[in-house]
């Protein structure tokens, strides 16, 4: 029987899926990741009962299972999300979105890598709540990912509770259902706030459709994924549809510093044009 530890994949092998992904889907993976490889697809070669990575691989380049090389992409990519992730990006958001309200303009968002939409519905919560706390704000959020899988479940708005930990109490009891019986120990997001959200299909590495322009577009924890030639592809595509003085939000860990000229830093993890 087949298990992850006698299942080995070469040199090749790897090299076959390492070429696949960076063509698709612009992810670069190093040669230490061979190992985060086999342990995330085991489980697919195992179900479709193949005997080797080698084979599995051949069946993602030739398309013989529709949907498969999305599934690999998904499996490769999932990280932790949560609600309410680094904070200080949502507080200076809620400055943002304050600041277009004195002005009686709109405010129009892009969650460019919204994966199952924990952060697009955080977003979301923080401007519904200027709403309906008396303050007149025009809002619109546009959730995109390369997955049409995660885009369903964001979409479904459901989410274990482990995921809403950190999400301000006032925004939880008032944006969540707790779910009860078989649905226990999940939320579930209003039904009013999930239909003012939009979802689509964007692959970064391809050209954007018309979309735009956005005051605040949120990239964060997807450019890990790309070697510097992509990184720079995307984000110059992705600023395309920033307006003049919105900004562009990264994960706090991550730096534009050495990526990209045209932008300057304005806080940890943000970014806006630099002006001609």
């Amino acid at each position: 029987m087949l298990n992850v530890h006698t299942l080995k994949m070469s040199e090749q092998e790897y090299a076959q899926v390492r070429d696949l992904l960076y063509r698709k889907a612009g992810i670069s993976l190093g040669p230490s990741k061979q190992s985060l490889v086999c342990g995330r697809l085991f489980k697919r070669v195992s179900a479709l009962e193949m005997s080797s990575y080698g084979e599995y691989f051949a069946s993602l380049a030739s398309d013989a299972r529709p949907g498969e090389l999305q599934t690999a992409i998904d499996l490769l990519t999932t990280n932790e999300t949560y609600f309410y992730r680094e904070p200080a990006h949502f507080v200076q958001l809620q400055t943002m979105a304050r600041r277009a309200l004195e002005r009686r303009e709109s405010m129009s968002i892009w969650s460019a890598a919204s994966s199952s939409g924990e952060e697009i519905y955080t977003i979301a919560m923080l401007l519904q709540q200027m709403v309906d706390t008396g303050q007149p704000l025009r809002w619109e959020i546009l959730g995109s990912d390369i997955s049409s899988r995660v885009i369903a479940s964001a979409q479904r708005g459901v989410y274990p509770l482990e995921r809403v930990q950190r999400l301000p109490q006032d925004l939880l009891h008032r944006y969540c259902l707790k779910g009860a019986g078989p649905a226990a120990g999940t939320v579930l997001v209003d039904k009013a706030l999930r239909r003012k959200v939009r979802f689509t299909s964007i692959n970064l590495i391809e050209p954007l459709p018309d979309i735009g322009p956005f005051d605040v577009v949120f990239l964060r924890n997807v450019l890990i994924y790309f070697d510097l030639p992509t990184k720079q592809k995307v984000l110059r595509a992705v600023l395309s549809r920033l307006r003049p003085g919105g900004v562009l939000f990264v994960g706090m860990a991550e730096s534009l510093n050495g990526v990209l000229d045209e932008v300057q830093s304005v806080a940890p993890g943000a970014y806006t044009l630099r002006r001609a």
